[in-house]
């Protein structure tokens, strides 16, 4: 079944519903959500979107501590462009709907979070990320050049490697024009021409044991452009939430913002001592890598399963005012965090690296752009500042939107793409292959690639991965597509490039930690 539109945007977090809303100016749009529409890491962002509002902050302090914050990896162009596109970005956002907290006096309340010099976070209470989502989506769907299809899952981008052998020896470049996907409302696979293509997937959490990022973020936008040959880079760096709850079993794993460090929670051991302080002068407020590495740290030397976050000391009124979706989770398994502490451990949240692209968010591809997480613009270098990954998303799509449109006209649909090819695949195996293998999988990735890495413990993650990847080729070539064979075929090939590019960086900086080399991060 063949279906033709102008865009094709894959994925409906802000990365996706963005540029569609832009995009929809010149043409009809089409996008696909693998599972519910509101089901994105956007919903699940809690602390907020970071912007210069106000001063005594300005463009220079905010492109400083990103800076700062990246290990000086960052592509400086593209962080000049981001941090001075924000306001802009943002005061569009209001305009959608979003709505963001605000002071008595009517100006918007902004929070502070580590790694940032001056208040600049604007949220909405303690899931801004949500009121985001809910305002594009109902823009989204608002406009009639817009099609959302939910429970449609991208299989893997059309490029001419899918056309007759003649033709793909007549071109060297590769260009993208639309995807194969399975509609699984009708368990079929369709073929969606495209004139440009968006992957706007999010992120590859769950390539690990313990995850902040629902369960959707499998890295499939990564994993399909890696097979269409597009350039990908510095996937190395894998931010690991310092702060999520301690509730064994539960998955995603709920995340205690950042932001109740900024507004005065403190670390601390399971026996009450405080220790951030050994580690870095802005004690509970350093950047990520280092807080979390420091709880890695304390917990191996303790041999406990966590650590507290005390934020008995801020004011109840202001817990019930700022972090009311936090004070109830807690509440719902037996702690009140107004007087109680809450065991907190690292949990993998958010992917530095990704498809390369450049500042209109082209990536090496034609007529395929990334956003999001699933994207790397530059901005964030060796790891990412706090909130900054909203913000990039609308900077980018709305970048990549108006890049797009302005040569849509030009762009003609292809001829001679053949239909999914299902020959051959009998198999309809076992769910507990792919299970079992999952599981194995999170756990090479989160023993021998999480927070701190050596040559060892890559080369034997690398050995294992080796046997999970033939075991899986074989099964999908014979299986009857499905959103689970190919969810584990994606994060296998995504955890590939993790190791690979780890091996490759000889130096531990920002998020990429080796006991095998010294650490030159001048943050430390």
């Amino acid at each position: 079944m063949h279906r033709k539109v102008d865009f094709l945007v894959i994925g409906t977090g802000s990365a996706g519903l963005i540029f569609a809303i832009k995009a929809a100016k010149k043409g009809k749009v089409l996008v696909i959500s693998k599972s519910k529409v509101e089901d994105t890491a956007t919903s699940y962002a809690q602390g907020g979107v970071a912007a210069v509002m106000y001063s005594p902050d300005n463009y220079e302090k905010h492109i400083i501590d990103t800076i700062e914050a990246g290990a000086g990896l960052n592509n400086k162009k593209i962080v000049s462009i981001t941090i001075r596109e924000s306001t802009e970005r943002i005061e569009e956002l209001i305009e959608w709907g979003a709505q963001f907290d605000k002071d008595k006096t009517g100006k918007y309340s902004l929070a502070r979070e580590g790694g940032h010099s001056e208040y600049r976070i604007l949220h909405h209470r303690d899931n801004t990320g949500f009121e985001i989502q809910r305002a594009l989506i109902r823009k989204a769907q608002e406009n009639p050049n817009i099609e959302i299809a939910d429970h449609f899952f991208g299989i893997d981008l059309i490029t001419q490697h899918h056309l007759h052998e003649e033709v793909t020896r007549r071109r060297k470049d590769i260009t993208c024009y639309g995807a194969y996907v399975l509609n699984e409302k009708e368990n079929i696979v369709e073929t969606i021409l495209a004139k440009t293509t968006l992957l706007a997937t999010g992120g590859m959490g769950n390539i690990y044991q313990t995850t902040t990022n629902p369960s959707v973020s499998t890295g499939d936008g990564l994993a399909m452009a890696y097979r269409a040959k597009a350039y990908l880079e510095n996937l190395e760096f894998v931010q690991f939430h310092p702060t999520s709850l301690y509730n064994p079993g539960e998955k995603p794993s709920f995340l205690i913002t950042e932001a109740l460090r900024g507004s005065g929670a403190v670390l601390k051991t399971k026996k009450g001592d405080t220790f951030m302080q050994k580690y870095h002068p802005m004690g509970s407020l350093a950047p990520r890598d280092i807080v979390a590495r420091a709880i890695d740290n304390e917990m191996k030397l303790s041999g406990d399963d966590f650590v507290y976050l005390d934020a008995t000391k801020i004011n109840k009124q202001e817990i019930l005012q700022h972090f009311p979706t936090i004070y109830a989770k807690c509440l719902s398994i037996g702690i009140d965090i107004t007087t109680s502490m809450i065991p907190v451990v690292p949990a993998a949240h958010y992917s530095c690296g990704g498809i390369k692209v450049d500042e209109y968010g082209q990536t090496t591809i034609s007529n395929l752009y990334a956003s999001g997480e699933v994207a790397s613009t530059g901005l964030h270098g060796a790891n990412r500042l706090a909130s900054n990954s909203l913000l990039e998303a609308a900077v980018f799509s709305h970048r990549a939107a108006i890049h797009a449109s302005n040569k849509i006209s030009k762009i003609k649909f292809i001829q001679g793409i053949p239909d999914w090819d299902a020959e051959g695949r009998v198999l309809n195996e076992e769910m507990i292959l792919i299970t079992q293998s999952t599981k194995e999988l999170q756990s090479i990735m989160s023993n021998y690639v999480g927070i701190v890495r050596s040559n060892l413990r890559l080369k034997r993650a690398m050995d294992r991965l080796e046997i999970l990847y033939k075991e899986t080729e074989d099964l999908y070539k014979n299986s009857i597509i499905s959103q689970e064979i190919c969810e584990l075929r994606n994060m296998i090939n995504v955890s590939y490039l993790v190791i690979k590019m780890a091996m490759a960086r000889k130096e531990s900086i920002g998020l990429h930690y080796s006991i095998d080399y010294p650490s030159i991060n001048k943050n430390k």
